[in-house]
């Protein structure tokens, strides 16, 4: 039996075994897991729309740079944010008001990695519940490791803070940390501290 090779099924054959690429690829994509003592937060990139703010969120995460901060201002219907190395600290005062990129991009002293921070990447990625977005100053300039994930709807802050990517697995968990007692500041009595790592998209979540 002879089998014959059309060249105009060539085309076809070539997309077909990209689009199986592409979908092994995206399965087995590396994913951020946030664990609290409430549960895990599952988080998948954008890093179409932002990529510095993901390469510096990744590069946090693989020196175990967030691992013992916790989240220091929780706002139900709103965010709860964390990222800051100061809020390992007994000095409630402090928290909020550190942090740093994960490498250089052009901003602060390349010599001195405490001065590093983030361009804006600002997107049309609507703020919605579990979004994960940056945190900065008055200067659209200023992101460095502090994020926020989004209780609920948050538009007035689209195109205006990053949107870098957004839990996919666990929003109970935000709606359990967003409801915690606090204090005037909005920051937790009892911390809610996070550990994060990245993972195979796969070893996390049954799809």
């Amino acid at each position: 039996m002879k089998f014959f090779f059309s060249i105009n099924a060539f085309p076809i054959l070539i997309l077909t075994i990209v689009g199986v690429f592409l979908m092994t690829y995206e399965k087995e994509s590396e994913v951020a897991v946030i664990s609290t003592n409430f549960g895990d937060m599952v988080v998948e990139f954008y890093p179409d729309l932002a990529p510095m703010h993901v390469e510096s969120f990744i590069a946090l995460t693989n020196e175990e740079y967030f691992n013992g901060t916790t989240f220091h201002r929780v706002i139900p219907g709103f965010v709860i944010q964390g990222g800051d190395p100061n809020s390992r600290n007994e000095n409630r005062a402090t928290h909020g008001t550190g942090g740093r990129a994960g490498k250089f991009f052009g901003l602060g002293n390349e010599e001195d990695p405490s001065t590093w921070l983030i361009p804006q990447e600002f997107n049309p990625t609507p703020h919605v519940k579990g979004i994960l977005s940056m945190a900065r100053t008055n200067d659209p300039n200023s992101a460095s490791s502090q994020f926020f994930v989004c209780h609920d709807n948050a538009n007035f802050l689209d195109n205006n803070y990053t949107v870098f990517g957004k839990v996919i697995d666990g929003l109970d968990i935000i709606d359990m940390i967003a409801n915690v007692a606090k204090d005037q500041n909005d920051n937790p009595l009892e911390k809610v501290e996070m550990t994060v790592r990245m993972a195979k998209r796969s070893e996390v979540l049954s799809e």
